[in-house]
């Protein structure tokens, strides 16, 4: 018996990879724009994924000024703060990001239909 070789083959996990690429998650941080169907035509532009040590009361202040639409800043248990604004703003929220230098155009993922 000692003459065969005789190898065992282990056991494949196929999400390893994709569970290493998570372990670095903080290296790659997203801002998440989404928009949500309220009633009939309304809709809700959510943004979250923010770095806390912004001022998320004078970023959604700019925001509102330049878009002309009401918003708030709301306390999630889970996600943490997260901005909402009136209307379907996930274009102008991406576009006011960066140009303000908030964040990277790669780090910002848009959500919604």
């Amino acid at each position: 018996m000692s003459d065969l070789d005789v190898q065992i083959p282990s056991t494949f996990d196929p999400f390893a990879d994709a569970n290493a690429e998570d372990s670095g998650a903080g290296s790659k941080e997203y801002v998440h724009v989404r928009v949500q169907q309220r009633n009939g035509r309304k809709s809700l532009t959510t943004v979250q994924g923010l770095k806390k040590e912004y001022s998320y009361n004078k970023i959604l202040k700019d925001l509102k000024k330049e878009f002309c639409c009401n918003g708030t800043v709301v306390q999630d248990p889970e996600l943490g703060q997260v901005i909402q604004l009136q209307g379907d703003q996930r274009k102008n929220v991406s576009t006011f990001l960066v140009q303000a230098g908030i964040v990277k155009k790669e780090n910002i993922k848009l959500h919604g239909f």
